[in-house]
């Protein structure tokens, strides 16, 4: 149980502290572990450095207040403790591959690296438990959209990417979101589940509507995306469910839709 503590006590450190001056040795010191301990512990756990995992969580709200808000870019990268705008925009071309002015013009999602929940269940290892994305914040647009269709999608064979180089995985992650972002009108909601698991509740009740999202999501499957000069076939999954129409629970709704890929993913199809 104690790598349990340790790393939510790491991950709630940081998101009261993502505006401050924290590096890893603070959340270490924090946890009161070792900084070798710790960046094991988030290599195991998080497959990224402490570092690494700090970065993209600042990148992801600061492209959250590019959408959201009127902030100049200057006040998002200080608010962020990049330093200074240049630094900002190496940092944000690094996740996003595109300067924040050009993703401005260009994304309606922002959350590329989504605050992480861990929950310990019984049975499970006792010094590891679940990671599961938190979308509590999502609860009350997603309450609105009750009775309607959610496509989940997951990404086909991410793993032997990742062998390749975990910054390939990261490519086909930023992809595969480009490809349902595509699809994605202003009344749809879209999220990142899961380390290669994405769901677009869609607003419709149409079963039809639905299918022909679907379809134009995979459609580019099987295209190629390029990384160190080398191409790297894509392909995505899709199942379907619905947010419940009665009263929503969190936890319910998440493993609904984890439950809807899994389906897929056990008939060895595509959608």
């Amino acid at each position: 149980m104690k790598n349990f503590y340790v790393l939510t006590d790491a991950l709630e450190y940081i998101e009261n502290n993502i505006c401050e001056e924290v590096d890893s040795q603070a959340v270490a010191d924090y946890c009161s572990v070792s900084l070798s301990s710790l960046q094991k512990l988030f290599r195991l756990a998080l497959h990224r450095s402490v570092k690494d995992y700090i970065l993209r969580r600042r990148i992801s709200l600061a492209a959250k207040d590019i959408l959201d808000t009127d902030m100049k870019m200057i006040d998002i990268a200080y608010k962020y403790q990049f330093g200074s705008p240049e630094n900002f925009v190496r940092a944000f071309k690094k996740i996003w591959k595109i300067t924040p002015t050009e993703y401005k013009k260009t994304w309606r999602f922002s959350e590329i690296c989504p605050r992480l929940d861990y929950q310990y269940q019984e049975g499970a290892d006792e010094d590891m438990a679940a990671k599961r994305v938190d979308i509590s914040e999502a609860y009350d647009e997603i309450c609105r959209m009750k009775g309607t269709y959610v496509i989940c999608f997951d990404i086909v064979g991410l793993m032997p990417i990742n062998d390749i180089s975990r910054e390939a995985g990261d490519l086909a992650i930023l992809e595969s979101l480009k490809r349902i972002e595509q699809v994605c009108t202003e009344n749809m909601l879209q999220l990142r589940i899961g380390g290669d698991e994405f769901a677009l509740i869609t607003g419709s009740e149409n079963e039809d509507d639905v299918k022909n999202i679907i379809e134009k999501v995979l459609a580019h499957n099987g295209e190629k995306i390029l990384w160190n000069n080398k191409e790297i076939s894509l392909s995505l999954r899709a199942g379907l469910c619905k947010v419940p129409d009665g009263n929503l629970r969190y936890n319910e709704f998440f493993e609904g839709m984890h439950e809807a890929i899994d389906t897929v993913r056990k008939k060895g199809k595509l959608s």
